[in-house]
């Protein structure tokens, strides 16, 4: 059994629901200031909006585009965040339904000499969550990444040119020749140039010569999750084509489940989590890639277990008969804790 030393979860990952004002407003009830706030729309087609308390409040980038990052009018608060007038952009608008996602890293950041690069670093250890701002160099080079042990997620982003993809780096792809586009259904590529074919070690991660990795003199900001027993997993799984779908053992009761088909074109990241499905099955999808509003279709479904998500769909978006998907997630609750509570399923 996955017997993890998070008791709390939500002290590291939480979500919130809110509604939009047009006016200034604050959102509380995270239960720490965030250091990662990803926010999307749930009732209309709008573009997701992440920021990062490294990069500092009111600068957003936009995960479903390769735009470069944008000035608001948001600040990173003790519980929560808050719009400090009514231009939310995206995320705050009269009359509109909203989700945030919020990670917990290591505060402001500090300076990290690991690698070849010097770089500013937010880390938090004890859940496996790192953002890491450097400059590139255009040359092969390492950054050190503050986790202590090997991420198996890094996702890179150039923060001042528009065009650039979002870069993942997954360790359940075939190598670290291996890369994704986060931001759009491209399936599993391959190209030097992005992470030099060098998997992460527990020190640092590292850049090949490709611009939206590594440009010269570029601003970069990297996520990095290292993988916690009984908080999170990062890993694959196989589709078998039917509702009786496949079963995903994560070792929790998931809070957050994103999925993508890897081994073919045209397949977006779904996104789902318990606090806008509260009852199995779960089916109001957003995804990554795309500014769509929440899906109300069925079509597309899963259980979320005490002890992983099991697939409720033939779709191949989720679970087609041989399709290689990659996943991530993060804890409701562990199965198995340090005050010894087991989970229970829903």
């Amino acid at each position: 059994m996955a017997y993890s030393n998070i008791n709390k979860p939500t002290d590291y990952f939480n979500t919130v629901l809110y509604s939009g004002t047009g006016a200034a407003q604050s959102i509380t009830g995270v239960g720490f200031q965030p250091q990662i706030l990803w926010q999307k729309s749930r009732s209309a087609a709008q573009n997701h909006r992440l920021m990062d308390i490294v990069r500092g409040n009111n600068l957003t980038l936009k995960p479903d585009t390769t735009l470069a990052e944008v000035a608001n009018s948001t600040t990173l608060d003790s519980d929560g965040f808050s719009f400090t007038d009514g231009s939310g952009e995206n995320a705050n608008d009269s009359g509109k339904t909203y989700v945030a996602w919020n990670w917990l890293a290591g505060g402001t950041g500090v300076s990290n000499t690991d690698g070849t690069i010097t770089s500013t670093v937010s880390a938090n250890t004890t859940s496996g969550f790192s953002i890491v701002s450097y400059t590139g160099t255009g040359s092969v080079a390492t950054v050190g990444h503050g986790l202590g042990v090997a991420p198996n997620i890094v996702i890179v982003k150039q923060r001042t040119v528009a065009g650039n993809h979002w870069i993942m780096y997954h360790s359940a792809l075939p190598s670290a020749n291996y890369f994704l586009y986060l931001c759009d259904t491209d399936p599993q590529q391959t190209a030097t140039g992005f992470f030099n074919n060098t998997a992460p070690t527990s020190s640092v991660f590292t850049i090949g010569t490709d611009a939206q990795t590594n440009g010269n003199t570029n601003s970069l900001i990297a996520y990095c999750f290292a993988e916690k027993k009984g908080f999170s997993k990062f890993g694959s799984y196989t589709g078998n084509g039917s509702t009786d779908g496949t079963f995903v053992y994560t070792g929790f009761k998931p809070a957050w489940v994103m999925w993508k088909r890897t081994d073919t074109a045209g397949y977006d990241w779904d996104m789902y989590d318990t606090a806008r499905d509260t009852y199995n099955v779960a089916f109001k999808e957003l995804v990554a890639n795309a500014n769509y509003a929440e899906s109300s279709s069925t079509v597309l479904s899963l259980d979320i277990l005490s002890n992983g998500f099991k697939l409720r769909t033939s779709n191949a978006n989720g679970n087609a008969s041989g399709g290689t998907y990659i996943y991530m997630a993060f804890a409701e609750n562990p199965l198995v804790a340090g005050n010894y509570v087991p989970t229970t399923a829903r």
